[in-house]
């Protein structure tokens, strides 16, 4: 048998009927509710509410069932009918429950009374919200404002995180680290620098009318299931879409779509990567450089023989600045070093080069592949190099289009959950509020982790999320999140950072996005902003999982009016009782992007709230959109070399974010486990390893700490050499807290130094 039969791979298409199943057993799974179906039915529609898993858009034009797999996933196991009551503490301690899985944890179903951590007894017992808000304050009011952390997951509505961002600056500090920390904040830091927008700059007509879509790390088959749809009528238009991803992800190779009755009829397929190139890791940077060195020297070669420029002069000389610098780079790199960078061949990239300069309008789409490595602004600057090289930057069909992760992520930074104090507009907040807010910057995930490590954190609230499994360093952070006074969780279910609880520790439950959110002056809305930066209204209908539950917004109000003195121009209560008060105080926040906030809130697909890159309009120092030029050319911050691989963290389609539905990966073509480590044929016998071996690995960093993660069960897989890859929360252990993004700080998630060992029965 050769090594190629033992190759563990999935040749299953996105959607069709494994979508439908993989629906169906969640279905069963969470023992969802039967009013699961009506919910799904209203879901990203006007007057329905926003999905409350990835932040792709939603269509003005909808569908019958505008939702995706993962989305139906979110929603089923949020409405689940399990209930994890007080007395499910009776049976169970804290420190026992340390040995369950992430699936286990959630398996025991909604959280349905807030919570207080006894540490004799090493339990969470019921406490009443007046005692938690009460008690929670005295502990913060304790303490010095710097050594707090206010940290959001991305989850909630633009309502709750505009007050969540009020109530830490009226205690007084910008600690305001978000889960965009840990994932696109190398967009906001990299894309702010080059164009002077933090988003990408694409609007949904820009989908119609793109000629060819450019992949780099991004994942839409498990990620964001709904985009594929728009890819499908692009390719029966004859758009191409090129590829480059070390792993092959099947919502990028075909799709089969759920909502066409033919094609689930026929199992019919669309294909959708015209090319696919699986390049090493941390080879985006040198891919790049290889295709705009091909478009460049075919502009040379067209200017020589007195034809049409590839280039497009005339926007790089109105737009822009460093063109010529980068030119000279891109010149001096040999293409033996590119071939070598990007694990591509020359003639590769000389296909994708092709591609690129036969269209007319370009989008390029990119995800976490590019952003979580020590080198991933430089990737970002990389890509707008690229697309600016024929002004495919503002104008329609053509743009930079990060794919961002949790449904409201960007949205939150949109109204003041940022821990960097020149984002915020100060002196709004100290007109409207009558308040000297803080000017110093706070601190971001990276330095929370570090805060934490040396003892200077001493009380984290988390709105949402479940950050101690989510953070790099994790087995550390374990160790020293306990010692803080202080830990807050507002949360649905029940995870893992709920079982490493501070000296005060307190689990407050609050409602979901699909449930009734009923106040004083009546039901309530929320709203959302999605990755191409339009703003939605969401309205819960179903019924709350506990008659004990509060909303986000509620929550928050709730420990800031037990928290903070008196303001006559704060009014928590009446803010909690009627939210269109505080869309009101949003838009007079932030006036150019929530004009007429309230009148606008249910447009059909939202309303645009304007981007300036997306008008050619540079909010950059230089007034210009920048060329970039790369120091080297990779994105990695060490060294490959002979029994030293790098890692690269990946996702299931059976999870969002930490959250793991199942063991059913069809995609990746791994079932009934996580517990695996993807090699290609050829590592694997270098390293004297064989199919089925038991291997830990260990992160390669001379820094003093051992870290290692072992179980791991050797699985062929057609990968490149030199990059191996397993699952994404498990791997959290081996990320170090210092091997992250040079200018964002985002953990290098997606290239770790790692070796391996086999582990010894």
């Amino acid at each position: 048998m050769s090594k190629d039969d033992d190759v563990v791979q999935s040749n299953k298409p996105a959607g069709g009927w494994g979508s439908l199943k993989g629906i169906a057993s969640i279905s069963v799974e969470a023992s969802a509710s039967p009013t699961a179906l009506d919910t799904l039915r209203r879901m990203n529609k006007p007057g329905g509410f926003m999905c409350n898993s990835c932040a792709w858009p939603k269509p003005k034009n909808y569908s019958a069932f505008e939702f995706c797999e993962n989305g139906a996933k979110a929603v089923l196991w949020e409405l689940t009918t399990d209930r994890c009551t007080p007395e499910f503490w009776d049976r169970h301690t804290v420190h026992g429950l340390r040995s369950w899985t992430d699936h286990e944890l959630e398996k025991t179903g909604r959280l349905t009374h807030p919570l207080r951590y006894n540490a004799e007894h090493d339990r969470y017992e019921a406490v009443g919200w007046a005692d938690a808000f009460n008690d929670i304050a005295t502990e913060l009011n304790a303490l010095e404002p710097e050594s707090a952390v206010f940290y959001s997951s991305g989850h909630a509505g633009l309502e709750a995180s505009y007050l969540y961002a009020l109530m830490a600056r009226l205690y007084g500090n910008n600690n305001l680290p978000q889960s965009s920390n840990m994932c696109h904040e190398t967009t906001s830091v990299g894309l702010k620098k080059v164009i002077g927008s933090p988003v990408g700059t694409i609007v949904w007509e820009d989908l119609e009318e793109a000629d060819a879509f450019f992949f780099f790390g991004q994942n839409p088959g498990t990620n964001s299931p709904r985009f594929l749809h728009p890819l499908k009528d692009a390719k029966k238009r004859g758009a191409s879409i090129v590829t480059f991803n070390p792993i092959i992800e099947q919502g990028l190779v075909a799709f089969v779509d759920p909502q066409s009755a033919r094609d689930m009829a026929t199992g019919r397929e669309t294909k959708i990567s015209d090319q696919y190139h699986q390049l090493s890791s941390g080879g985006d940077v040198a891919a790049i450089m290889g295709i705009c060195k091909h478009v460049i020297e075919a502009d040379q070669a067209a200017q020589r023989n007195g034809e049409e420029r590839i280039i497009d002069v005339a926007f790089i000389e109105k737009h822009t600045q460093g063109f010529d610098r980068f030119l000279a780079s891109v010149e001096a790199a040999a293409w033996e070093d590119i071939e070598a960078g990007s694990g591509l061949t020359r003639v590769a990239l000389k296909e994708a080069a092709d591609t690129y300069m036969a269209a007319e309008r370009v989008i390029g789409v990119y995800g976490m592949g590019l952003t979580q490595h020590t080198h991933g602004s430089v990737n970002i600057g990389l890509l707008v190099n690229l697309l600016m090289l024929r002004g495919n930057i503002g104008r329609p069909g053509a743009g930079v289009c990060p794919v961002r992760g949790h449904s409201n992520v960007q949205g939150q930074r949109t109204v003041g959950i940022a821990e960097k104090a020149d984002l915020v507009p100060m002196d709004k907040l100290r007109e409207l509020f009558d308040f000297d807010p803080p000017t110093e910057d706070g601190v971001n995930i990276v330095e929370m982790v570090e805060g934490l490590l040396a003892g200077t954190v001493k009380a984290s609230i988390c709105l949402g999320g479940n950050l101690l499994r989510a953070v790099p360093d994790q087995h550390r952070m374990e160790d020293t999140w306990t010692r803080q006074n202080l830990t807050v969780m507002i949360s649905t279910k029940l995870n893992r950072s709920h079982l490493y609880p501070g000296k005060n520790a307190y689990i407050l439950p609050c409602l979901g996005r699909a449930e009734v959110d009923e106040q004083a002056t009546g039901p309530q809305a929320i709203s959302t902003e999605d990755s191409f930066s339009m703003i939605s209204g969401s309205t819960g209908r179903r019924s709350p999982a506990s008659e004990h539950l509060k909303s986000e917004l509620a929550i928050v109000a709730g420990i800031a009016k037990a928290l903070l003195p008196p303001n006559p121009k704060v009014k928590w209560d009446e803010w909690t009782a009627d939210y269109s008060q505080v869309r009101d105080l949003i838009e007079q926040t932030y006036p150019d992007d929530f004009r007429d906030f309230n009148q606008r809130l249910f447009e059909p697909g939202g309303f645009y709230r304007g981007i300036g890159a997306h008008e050619r309009i540079w909010n950059t120092p230089e007034k210009h959109a920048l060329f970039t030029t790369p120091e080297k050319l990779t994105s990695l911050g060490f060294d490959p070399g002979p029994g030293r691989y790098s890692l690269l963290t990946m996702r299931s389609n059976d999870q969002f974010n930490t959250t793991v539905y199942g063991y059913s990966d069809r995609f990746h073509g791994i079932e009934g486990t996580r517990d695996v480590l993807l090699m290609h044929p050829d590592d694997i016998e270098r390293a004297g390893f064989e199919k089925g071996d038991v291997v830990q690995l260990i992160t390669d960093l001379d820094d003093g700490v051992d870290r290692r993660l072992g179980g791991l069960v050797v699985t062929p897989y057609r990968i490149p050499p030199g990059t191996v890859a397993s699952y994404y929360p498990e791997c959290n252990v081996l990320v170090p807290v210092t091997h992250h993004d040079e200018l964002s700080k985002t953990p290098g998630s997606k290239s770790v130094p790692v070796r391996i060992e086999r582990e010894r029965a």
